[in-house]
């Protein structure tokens, strides 16, 4: 009951002093007025020119004294308001970071604060807009170069294949070969952009299930270990026997952990190891996996989650062909989605990735 009486009479402040300075106006011009007739009486009597004139003396000198009163009691208001209105005209005109100075409690500083708060998310509209133009771009720009590498080398191939250009088969069956390594290349970089772009759009919808966690762990290590092998890698599993529960989209999860997995196989020092272990409590589960590679500086650290980002290629493993730089990104878009995160802990050559998720039904997308 309270609160509509107090904004009723907030409203009314600006009204309120501008009545009060009419009324003040007013007085003040009735007196002058009585004044002026007073004196008129007891000076002017006997002279009859100042009784002629001064009848048509008396009103226009009464408007007079009220309007010049009445614009000194407002000459803060209109003051105001032509602030007001420059400063519209600033921002109008494309200056999105100039402010209305904000002096008064009343419905015109409420308008200034108002003006101000549209302004400011005007322009962080803008800037959000102008981010996403980039973004974009830099897609496009990641796109091209990841994707061009592959094509051209399976151009090229084709060519020496269409011509004839080679000495032997067994020289023939390396061009196929190696043409048939550079499209599955080119499939991953599309799969891996495919799945980004689902995977950013606010319409994402997880196929979310309640399943063992440590099953499609050991399940994924099978069948990356032939891998791993290949490449002087261990594989050291510390991820227990019991089940471990939870509601997430197995697909995208398995995708998570193989990206993780890989991302390892190809920065790991050769011959090494790659460590995956589960730790569980009531909320949530830690899937772990920890390898040692060449060291990272502190910018390379903080960038290693975003789209298109790679490593210099020196840390690459020789044979292993580089991605699109969308694995990690992949990972922890998939993590959030579940209500979960995925972090880097990186010590010196040390390596440990922990991609968390709910123990049970937790906070999901569906």
């Amino acid at each position: 009951m309270n609160k509509p009486v107090m904004q009723s009479k907030r409203k009314q402040k600006i009204q309120l002093n501008i009545l009060l300075s009419m009324l003040l106006s007013l007085i003040l011009a009735a007196t002058m007025n009585n004044v002026l007739i007073y004196f008129m009486f007891q000076v002017g009597t006997g002279m009859e020119w100042l009784e002629k004139v001064f009848p048509y003396f008396i009103t226009p000198f009464f408007i007079i004294v009220f309007i010049l009163t009445f614009l000194i009691l407002t000459r803060r208001i209109v003051k105001d308001l032509m602030t007001l209105e420059r400063g519209l005209q600033t921002i109008t005109g494309g200056d999105l970071s100039y402010r209305v100075p904000v002096k008064r409690q009343d419905e015109l500083g409420r308008v200034a604060f108002n003006i101000n708060q549209m302004t400011e998310r005007l322009e962080q509209q803008i800037a959000k807009e102008r981010e996403a133009e980039l973004s974009k771009m830099e897609l496009i720009t990641g796109i091209s170069h990841d994707l061009r590498t592959p094509l051209t080398s399976i151009i090229g191939y084709i060519e020496l294949l269409r011509s004839n250009s080679f000495q032997d088969q067994e020289e023939y069956d390396r061009f196929v070969q190696n043409t048939y390594s550079k499209a599955t290349h080119l499939k991953k970089l599309l799969d891996d952009l495919f799945e980004y772009t689902r995977l950013s759009s606010i319409d994402t919808r997880l196929e979310a299930h309640r399943i063992d966690l440590c099953q499609l762990l050991n399940q994924l290590l099978f069948e990356f270990e032939p891998i791993a092998y290949d490449n002087e890698l261990h594989i050291i599993k510390e991820i227990g026997s019991l089940p471990v529960y939870s509601v997430v989209d197995s697909d995208k999860i398995a995708r998570a952990i193989d990206n993780l997995l890989m991302n390892a196989l190809k920065y790991s020092f050769k011959p090494g190891a790659i460590r995956i272990n589960m730790l569980t409590d009531h909320k949530q589960v830690t899937i772990g996996v920890e390898n040692r590679g060449t060291p990272l500086t502190r910018e390379q650290q903080d960038k290693l989650f975003e789209r298109f980002y790679k490593v210099d290629h020196s840390r690459s493993s020789e044979g292993i062909q580089t991605g699109a730089g969308l694995g990690l990104s992949i990972a922890r878009n998939i993590a959030e989605l579940h209500g979960g995160s995925l972090t880097l802990n990186h010590v010196n050559d040390l390596f440990t990735f922990q991609l968390r998720l709910p123990a049970e039904a937790g906070k999901y997308k569906a």
